[in-house]
């Protein structure tokens, strides 16, 4: 077992997102905070803060630059944060007198949090792709099933008929909304982060805002209203939309699981999964993994917000902790809506056996249809009442519920009753195409 599962060769390719991961990375982290120093100093330069060549220099030095994370190790465990020791090792490669003028005015954190916003841009583009994927082949699947029979199941036992198009559309529908959710958080997390030491800017004095204002636009993020060093709410709501995300994947895999068993086998998904002693064992692997990640994911959600507890003007200890449950919730997460895409175009429904499940315990699936049926002509109290007893008698000894119902409405003078799968499933049908419509924006 490695300590992290998402980067362990035996695991990653199951937990682990390689595409995701690698804008998670230390070399990654040290060209975006590169990216900040370069666009930091050209809009000095150009506001007149540092000297006028001093701007080109410093971001022609660093485009050619390369510092190895193992070279920041020792300095980062000195000082708890990669900067200073990066900041060091970049003046040594700038020319004089440039080099004096390169993080002018500026903070660690803001080399760090603005250098972590740029890395989440792209993984926002990754992701929103993936559930516009998802979105798109479970509306497809929905439309495809909407007609398909399956009995409805609540608390785990079975209810009444249904769709299995309405069930896939009940997967679909929270994932569509959250691509609304990721374009609403989206100007809120891809903020600028300026303040210098203590979050005023006192460093620079009234060319402060200027420069904060013409760092953002160089490089491409929101500017906001102030520095937002101990304000962390935008990236514990994109922690907790990370948590949404994997439990909703998670779902379909629950569900997956629950329609795969043996006695069941109302659907598969996916290959399986072979067992090392027992050679009739197809497991749902992929369905496991998306409960396994989606179960992480809500456990992080908890941590991430211990982010929001910061103190004063920076909290070392509450900054660090979006280090450690930040980036695999979002590898677990694009993890999650990989494999979930993949089962989702392999579903293989099994229209016999879900009709057998309608009709298990002599159709008692279709009880409240029937108590319906007689409210037409008795007060609804007394036609579940009927039906209830005559489910009793089913259960006791067996025969159709409804050829029991209609023996009572014989007794009554009431008219026998019909079953009329159909009309059970149209309000459904109706619900589906509501569904993926909305889904589409």
């Amino acid at each position: 077992m490695a300590v992290a599962a998402f980067e362990s060769p035996l695991m990653a390719g199951l937990y682990g997102d390689a595409e995701i991961a690698a804008h998670f990375s230390a070399e990654a982290e040290i060209a975006a905070m590169l990216r900040f120093e370069a666009a930091l100093a050209r809009v000095e330069a150009r506001l007149g803060v540092i000297p006028a060549a001093a701007g080109p220099a410093i971001a022609q030095a660093l485009a050619g630059v390369g510092i190895a994370a193992a070279d920041l190790g020792a300095a980062t465990e000195a000082a708890g944060i990669p900067v200073p020791g990066l900041v060091k090792a970049l003046r040594a490669c700038i020319a004089p007198p440039h080099g004096d003028f390169l993080h002018w005015g500026a903070t660690s954190q803001d080399a760090m949090d603005t250098g972590l916003v740029l890395r989440l841009r792209p993984v926002l583009e990754i992701l929103d792709a993936r559930l516009a994927a998802l979105v798109g082949a479970l509306g497809a699947a929905a439309g495809r099933h909407a007609g398909l029979p399956m009995a409805g199941r609540t608390r785990s036992q079975i209810a009444t008929p249904t769709s299995f198009g309405l069930r896939i559309a009940g997967w679909m529908a929270p994932l569509a909304r959250c691509r609304d959710r990721l374009g609403e958080l989206r100007p809120r997390l891809l903020l600028l982060q300026f303040g210098g030491a203590s979050g005023n800017l006192a460093a620079l004095g009234e060319r402060g805002i200027p420069v904060m204002e013409a760092l953002a636009a160089e490089l491409g993020l929101g500017c906001p209203a102030k520095p937002w060093h101990v304000e962390r709410d935008g990236l514990v709501e994109f922690a907790n939309w990370l948590a949404m995300v994997s439990g909703l994947t998670g779902r379909i895999g629950a569900d997956l699981v629950l329609l795969g068993r043996s006695e069941i086998a109302e659907a598969a998904a996916g290959a399986g999964g072979a067992s090392s002693t027992m050679p009739q064992k197809a497991n749902p692997v992929l369905a496991e993994t998306l409960v396994t990640l989606a179960r992480f994911s809500a456990a992080q959600a908890g941590l991430a917000q211990q982010a929001l507890l910061q103190t004063e003007e920076r909290d070392g200890a509450a900054w660090a902790v979006e280090w450690l449950c930040l980036p695999p919730m979002a590898v677990a997460a694009g993890a999650g809506l990989r494999h979930a895409t993949a089962l989702v175009a392999d579903l293989r429904p099994d229209p016999a056996r879900m009709a057998a499940a309608i009709e298990l315990n002599g159709g008692a699936a279709y009880a409240e249809a029937l108590a319906f049926g007689l409210a037409r002509h008795m007060p609804l109290k007394d036609a579940q009442e009927i039906v209830k007893a005559a489910a009793a008698a089913q259960a006791a000894t067996g025969g159709r519920l409804i050829d029991r119902v209609n023996a009572a409405c014989a007794a009554r003078g009431v008219p026998a009753q019909q079953l009329d799968l159909e009309s059970q499933l149209a309000p459904g049908r109706e619900l589906v195409e509501r569904a993926v419509k909305a889904s589409r924006g």
